[in-house]
């Protein structure tokens, strides 16, 4: 039951902060905050007291939900879930803080609709079935789009628009590929059922698994996003509040990531394989365009919305090179990434609480008078451009180092997007922090709350640069054992283990 009260607990919160704000505001953020650190608190302790999983598997619950059609509660954490959560709840209480005097009208509805963001993706990173899958991933679709409609900027309205539009024509598509795959199963075996785990290896023709591996793979890429389906994106970010944008960065893209590793390549491992070097065709663009775009954006906000579009390439170039090291690049790469980013548009929040504008044109020579944040900028701009000692240097490493083995041109062309990334960050410090400037500023440095922020971003962000064993091996579970068996009795991995080598050959294997 641990996995239905992770999903329950912001729920109530959200409620509980909504019923709460009309007589204590104050109140209402710390429901918020006090249940997002409660998760937190709870996906912490499983990780810390994380024994040998069977089968890659640490916890699950499946309990009949509409069983004539074949739908079930059915939620289950694995390694990979347990360390997007960590980074679901940790991003989520710090969104609560960043947002703590920025939102002074509609508190409660604010945190409700914050709260229930969070739950659609909790729910994401858990749902084993396919059609809770879906339900979860259109629950984080209306509450973002309050958030960016109503405490967004100037052009607040016309991103929500969207914003909603892109992501729900590409969660139609994924229901209409869930739906096929559905009936196909049900064909081959007479079984009606969303079950992720009999799902596994339906057999369907090559054109079919094709169709519908682009119907789940296009709904991810808009989420992630890839170019071409990127344009929601920048307008998204650049009229999102603060909050808006550090969960649209370091979460909701995510969840296109984890559906592509989760999702597309197990259930249609052949079909993946043949569209891989398209995909990572995709990835290399991404990295590139979104790296021009990022140099040319005046919108300090806007700048940081399209180096996720470059950074999200490296994520499809490594989820299809199908080898282990670029996995453990991909999962990497989205914790890092969250960190790092989330940073960064807290920190063009916080600016743009004393400067008023975020167009850099207006900036330049911030750093005498705001050194302390100056200070924290530059850890993350030079974890943005993959400095060494920084948690995105080992994510961009293993990635070009695991697809190198799969395409060594594309690998090459990626690797010039470093390149682009070292340009667009050192923009990024000239434009803001140094100069010339024409405006006087007497503006106050990062307060207690801000450095409650943003230190444990910097420890975290160090951390994963320093040492990132404990995320990989959680994420790879018994790896090095599995290669021995395997050699000795050439046993396939089961399906918990999306990273183990051959992974994609399932066998239909209970939880």
């Amino acid at each position: 039951m641990i996995l239905l009260y992770i999903i329950l607990i912001p729920v109530l919160g959200a409620l509980l902060s909504w019923l709460t704000a009309a007589r204590n505001t104050a109140l209402c953020r710390w429901i918020a905050l006090c249940s997002l650190l409660l998760d937190l608190g709870i996906v912490t302790a499983i990780w810390l007291g994380n024994g040998a999983a069977e089968n890659g598997w640490l916890y699950h619950l499946q309990a009949p939900w509409i069983p004539q059609f074949g739908i079930s509660l059915h939620l289950a954490m694995d390694g990979l879930s347990l360390v997007m959560l960590a980074l679901t709840f940790f991003l989520g209480a710090l969104a609560v803080l960043i947002s703590w005097r920025e939102i002074t009208t509609k508190t409660g509805f604010f945190h409700f609709n914050l709260l229930f963001v969070i739950t659609g993706i909790a729910g994401v990173f858990l749902t084993m079935d396919l059609f809770l899958f879906y339900f979860f991933w259109e629950v984080m679709l209306i509450p973002m789009y309050f958030l960016i409609g109503i405490w967004g900027h100037e052009r607040r309205e016309y991103a929500a628009y969207k914003f909603f539009i892109f992501t729900q024509a590409g969660g139609l598509l994924m229901l209409l590929s869930i739906l096929a795959l559905y009936f196909v199963h049900a064909s081959n075996t007479g079984v009606y059922t969303f079950n992720y785990f009999e799902l596994l290896n339906t057999p369907m023709e090559r054109t079919l698994a094709m169709w519908l591996m682009l119907g789940f793979l296009v709904a991810f890429l808009v989420k992630l996003p890839a170019v071409p389906f990127h344009t929601w994106l920048p307008d998204a970010h650049t009229e999102a509040p603060t909050a808006g944008s550090v969960v649209l960065a370091g979460l909701l893209l995510k969840t296109g990531a984890y559906g592509i590793l989760r999702f597309v390549l197990p259930l249609f491992p052949a079909a993946s394989q043949e569209f891989a070097p398209w995909a990572m065709l995709l990835g290399v663009a991404g990295i590139l365009y979104g790296g021009q775009l990022a140099f040319a954006q005046p919108d300090f906000k806007r700048l940081i919305a399209y180096t996720s579009v470059s950074h999200m390439g490296f994520v499809l170039l490594g989820a299809f090179a199908f080898n282990e090291l670029a996995y453990q690049g991909v999962v990497m790469q989205m914790i890092t990434h969250g960190i790092s980013t989330g940073a960064l548009f807290m920190l063009a929040g916080v600016l743009y609480e004393r400067i008023h504008t975020r167009e850099l044109s207006r900036m330049g020579g911030l750093w005498p008078v705001l050194p302390g944040m100056g200070t924290v900028t530059m850890i993350f701009v030079m974890a943005s451009l993959g400095l060494p000692g920084l948690g995105n240097f080992i994510a961009e490493f293993l990635v070009l180092l695991g697809s190198w083995q799969a395409n060594r041109l594309l690998t090459v062309l990626a690797a010039l997007g470093l390149v682009v990334a070292t340009v667009y960050s050192l923009r990024i410090m000239q434009k803001v922090f140094f100069g010339q400037t024409e405006r006087q500023y007497t503006l106050p440095d990062l307060g207690l709350r801000e450095w409650l922020i943003m230190a444990p971003l910097v420890l975290v962000i160090l951390w994963l640069g320093v040492y990132p064993q404990p995320v990989l091996k959680t994420v790879t579970p018994n790896t090095e054992n599995e290669s021995v068996k395997q050699k000795a009795e050439s046993k396939k991995p089961t399906a918990g283990n999306l990273f183990a080598p051959n992974s994609f050959q399932h066998k239909k294997q209970p939880l």
